[in-house]
Parts: C-alpha cells; sequence; structure tokens
C-alpha cells in the first residue's frame, strides 16, 4: 500500500477511532486550589519560549496529516486555524511528498494559508541529511520533528523492521540543519533512558507522545484488519508518567512538549506543571476542522484558550513559567510507578 494511501486511512480511522484504551494519567494529577491569588485575571500571559521562538500560546496542532492530493483541504483548513489563533502547527511526515511533486501541494497549502506561522516539518529517525534539507525548504519550515514510532512500524505488514542507527543519524540531521529539531514519538510514549541518549545528540526538544490519546496501534490494526488483543493495543508508557520520567532527565536548555491524550484546558495546566513549556494536540482540531465551519472551530479554540486562564488563576499563576513551580499531588498507577523509578512525587506535592 502507498504512503497516500496509509495518510487517507490514518484521518479515516483517527476520526473513527476513540483514544486509549490506555488513559494519559492526567486524572492522577490534582492541583491545588489557590483561594488568595493576588492576581488580576486580565494580566494573565499566555506567551512562551518554544525551540527558540516566541509563541502566542502553549498549544501547538500536532503533527497528523499530509501526503495525498485528498487531505490538502484538511490541511488548508488547519493551517488557517493555525493563523487565526496565533498557534504553531506541525505537519505529518512529509516523505510522500519528496516520493512524488504530485502530493507537495497538501503540504505546501500551509505555508500558503499561514505565510507568517511557525511550522514545523516532519520526518522519521531513518531520513537523510538531504532528505531533512528538503522537508524544511518544502515549506519554508521553522523547525523539524523527528518521529520515532516502532511500535506503529511493527503493526504495518509494509512497516520496517531495523531500527538501527536512528542515534546517530539524528545527530548528522541536526548538524545538517539551521534549524531547531524535536524528536517526538507518536503515541506510546519514552523513558528517561531513551531522553537522557537524545538529550546528547544536539536536539532542542523532545515531544513525548505517550498512550492515552489517538492510538496508532488500533490504527494500524483497523487498517489491515487485524483484531490484537489487548495487551497489544494497551503497549506504551502513558502520556504523564512519560512526561514526568522525561523531565526528571532533561537537561535546562531542552524544551518538553506533552501530547498523547491532551483533550482539556485543565489537562493543559496539568502539563504545564509537570514541566511543558507546550502541549500538542492532533485529533481534536483534526475531528474539529472536519465537522464544523472555521468560525465555529476558531471560537472553540479561543475558549480552549480562555480556559487555561481560568485554571491559571485558580492555582495562582500569571503565566505558564509560574506553573512550573506550582505544586500538584499525584497519585495512582502513576506515583507507584514513579516510585518504583525512584522519582519523588513528594517533591511535586511540596513546592
Amino acid at each position: 500500500m502507498s504512503r497516500q494511501s496509509r495518510k487517507l486511512d490514518h484521518i479515516h480511522y483517527t476520526l473513527e477511532l476513540t483514544d486509549g484504551p490506555t488513559k494519559a494519567g492526567f486524572d492522577d494529577l490534582t492541583l491545588i486550589h489557590n483561594a488568595l491569588p493576588e492576581m488580576d485575571y486580565q494580566a494573565i500571559d499566555l506567551c512562551v519560549p518554544f525551540l527558540g521562538y516566541h509563541l502566542t500560546h502553549p498549544v501547538v496542532i500536532n503533527a497528523m496529516t499530509g501526503g495525498s492530493e485528498d487531505v490538502t483541504v484538511v490541511n488548508a483548513n488547519l493551517a488557517k486555524l493555525a493563523a487565526a489563533t496565533h498557534s504553531a502547527m506541525a505537519v505529518g511526515s512529509v516523505f510522500s511528498a519528496l516520493e512524488r511533486q504530485a502530493y507537495r501541494e497538501s503540504y505546501q497549502v500551509i505555508r500558503k494559508m499561514n505565510p507568517q506561522g511557525i511550522i514545523f516539518a516532519n520526518l522519521g529517525a531513518h531520513a537523510t541529511c538531504g532528505q531533512a534539507r528538503q522537508a524544511v525548504e518544502l515549506i519554508q519550515a521553522n523547525a523539524l520533528q523527528i518521529h520515532l514510532n516502532p511500535a506503529q512500524e511493527m503493526m504495518m505488514a509494509e512497516g520496517d523492521r531495523t531500527f538501527c542507527g536512528y542515534l546517530r543519524n539524528i545527530e548528522k540531521i541536526v548538524t545538517a540543519l539551521d534549524v531547531p529539531v524535536i524528536v517526538k514519538e507518536v503515541g506510546t510514549g519514552m523513558a528517561r533512558e531513551q531522553a537522557r541518549l537524545l538529550s546528547k545528540t544536539g536536539i532542542q526538544g523532545i515531544d513525548v507522545s505517550g498512550t492515552g490519546g489517538t492510538n496508532f496501534i488500533a490504527i494500524e490494526a483497523a487498517r489491515s484488519k487485524q483484531q490484537p488483543d489487548e495487551e497489544l493495543l494497551s503497549w506504551g508508557i502513558p502520556t504523564v508518567i512519560s512526561a514526568i520520567e522525561v523531565q526528571s532527565v532533561l537537561p535546562d536548555n531542552l524544551d518538553l512538549m506533552i501530547s498523547g491524550g491532551v483533550r482539556t484546558p485543565l489537562d493543559a495546566v496539568k502539563s504545564f506543571v509537570i514541566g511543558a513549556q507546550v502541549v500538542g494536540m492532533a485529533a481534536p482540531w483534526l475531528r474539529a476542522v472536519t465537522a464544523y465551519d472555521m468560525q465555529a472551530v476558531i471560537e472553540q479554540f479561543q475558549f480552549f484558550l480562555n480556559a487555561i486562564k481560568k485554571y491559571m488563576l485558580l492555582v495562582g499563576a500569571t503565566n505558564c513559567s509560574q506553573l512550573h513551580k506550582k505544586p500538584v499531588v499525584i497519585t495512582g498507577r502513576t506515583r507507584e510507578w514513579l516510585t518504583e523509578r525512584n522519582i519523588s512525587t513528594t517533591l511535586f506535592a511540596n513546592r
């Protein structure tokens, strides 16, 4: 099956399937109410630095689509949403456009619709330096996402079976590019061991993309008419656990992005409290732009941002960097996991 057909299937099943079955873990995080915030709601500032750029707010429209003429309209609408809401945006894997010129428009339309926006290109970790440069040039990208997806590849009959040399190749790509590089998983999370290794390659950020959101194991199973057992569908590291693991070893000069089941404004605020500079959301905005008119989606996005600000007031934070210092009580499976991994949850609760 071609990459183009696969991309169409990804959109179809993303819209059709539900999140999970594993939960992202946000229910295990409880923020502490501040009855004396001593601040003005109007003074709350959502601006954040990320990968060396100044973002108007910390919600990124994350990678999902690209590589087919049929998704050009979808990408155009996502780009319009990004432009209207001043959101950074990532495209799906650009390999299709590098293979066939006919599919370049499905990516280039994003820059056409959002000429001044912050846009991230996307490729797999096996890409060559030349392909990485082409991907960045194709959409005049401000950064490159390199995705890691071994679980997804293993579910695909046409998927990769060799994953050797990725770490060294990422380092080469970082050296070859003039834009920042961020490494992301695609829904099965990342542990601190891999974060340590990646932090030495010269990248500028990690997107943990844990379990609890769009499940690409389930999507690939649906594409191939397989019925994997529950254990396989639940494979991976929940988003919150993955984020705290990565944050525990991430150097100060690397940015943390949390994605994978971020679905509510409170999820986003909890993400910032446990260390994220930004959150990534793909499926919610993909579903929105395919179901509603653009003005309604823009209003939905603005409502989401305003709700973030309300929660910030309730914990007493006037900006996102202050959220990094706010206490959070960690319970449940997340606490059990982190305790076994010798990561203190008490420190989070007593900031």
